[in-house]
């Protein structure tokens, strides 16, 4: 619709109701012209003007359908007792009748013309004394006007309500699919936090208390082995560190805060990462600053740990520095799983313009090196480290080495381009 049609002008006019105004006009001054016949008054300047006054509410209709109706009603009924010619009222009534039908007031939309055509027949019938069929036939095009205006407007007006319901009914259909999403969503967060609670959690639980009861039993004893010690307590200290790490998680699930990383399978990672290596407290605190703790961790279970930085370090976005350690500590813990007795890991932070390079290579020869985190069994460190690096959009491959050993390579966004 062209811009002259919506425009609005004062108490809410446009300029396409001036355009049907005028309309109007014509009809009605075509009328006072043909209206004459008995009782009618001289076909002067007055009859033109007061004709031209009928059309005059419509230019409100927007903003007052009721007013106008009413107004138009009165405006008519005057004119038939000022200075009357017998002219049809369905010019000046046909736009108010249909504004008023579609802004809902049916009733009224049917007494007006009602009252208008009966009023006509009696007086007419009482002037000309014409017989029931001719005045049926004269004021049939009349009715049929006045009627079918109604008849549109109340159909407008059905099939506005019929939108609008429709539109709500489908936003409460799309609330309500959310709201049962959202609900399944929980129930799964509920079910995955009592199943890790009461198995993993516990697990870890029991083997804190029997490594410590273990230290305490050997610490009595005389001549017990000094890495025996070592060992126990490292156990001790990872299953600990475990625990905490594993509380932390199942409080978020809980609460439905959103998790380190996109899936289920992220938190298996962070989870068996943890298990062996024990780490802070899941949050953004865990990151690459943790890294020394790490390496000594993994160095002390019997794997050395080389760490290589080149380029000036960045500060990391912390979802990055997060994702970047937990890749580093699932590589890690696949070395120490799958690369074998006696093998080395080399870690390599690179840092460049935008972006985080970092590697994990081993030197591993075990059964399993060329495979580790690679899937085999139940577990899901790759795909763990892959939705962690493509949840701040970052890349993340793996791979055998040539010789033998296996590398993790990932490259994370910085956020800062130097």
């Amino acid at each position: 619709m062209p811009a002259w049609a919506v425009a609005d002008g004062p108490a809410g006019v446009r300029a396409v109701d001036a355009g049907i105004v005028a309309l109007a006009i014509v009809a009605i001054e075509l009328n006072v012209k043909a209206g004459g016949g008995p009782g009618a008054a001289s076909l002067d300047p007055a009859a033109y003007l007061l004709g031209a006054l009928l059309a005059v509410p419509i230019l409100f209709r927007r903003r007052w359908p009721l007013r106008v109706l009413l107004a138009s009603t009165a405006l008519m009924v005057l004119y038939y007792i000022i200075h009357r010619r017998n002219i049809s009222p369905a010019p000046a009534l046909v736009v108010p009748l249909y504004d008023a039908a579609v802004a809902g007031y049916l009733a009224l939309s049917i007494i007006v013309p009602a009252f208008f055509m009966v009023t006509g027949l009696v007086v007419v019938e009482l002037s000309t004394k014409e017989s029931l069929v001719n005045l049926t036939t004269d004021f049939m095009p009349q009715f049929v006007a006045l009627a079918l205006a109604v008849m549109l407007g109340e159909v407008i007006r059905g099939r506005r309500a019929l939108a609008v319901e429709t539109a709500r009914r489908l936003r409460l259909a799309v609330e309500e699919r959310a709201a049962e999403a959202g609900r399944q969503v929980a129930e799964e967060r509920l079910r995955i936090a009592r199943e890790l609670h009461d198995t993993v959690a516990h697990s870890m639980a029991t083997i804190t208390v029997q490594a410590a009861s273990a230290l305490h039993i050997l610490g009595a004893r005389s001549g017990t082995s000094a890495g025996l010690i070592d060992a126990l307590t490292g156990i001790r200290e990872t299953s600990k560190s475990a625990l905490s790490e594993m509380r932390s998680v199942l409080g978020q699930l809980r609460s439905g805060a959103d998790g380190a990383g996109p899936g289920s399978a992220v938190l298996g990672s962070a989870v068996l990462g943890s298990a062996v290596l024990g780490s802070a407290v899941l949050g953004s605190a865990t990151g690459l600053d943790r890294l020394p703790a790490l390496r000594d961790a993994v160095s002390a279970a019997g794997t050395p740990v080389t760490v290589v930085v080149e380029g000036a370090p960045v500060e990391l976005p912390a979802a990055a520095d997060h994702a970047a350690y937990r890749i580093l500590q699932e590589s890690l813990t696949n070395v120490l799983r799958h690369a074998g007795p006696g093998a080395a890991a080399t870690v390599c932070l690179r840092y460049g313009a935008g972006e985080l390079a970092l590697t994990v290579t081993d030197n591993g020869t075990g059964a399993g090196s060329a495979a580790s985190g690679s899937g085999h069994g139940a577990g899901h460190g790759v795909s763990g480290m892959l939705e962690r690096a493509a949840s701040v959009g970052g890349t993340l491959t793996t791979g055998p080495v040539l010789g033998g050993g296996f590398q993790v390579s990932a490259t994370l966004p910085t956020g800062q381009v130097r």
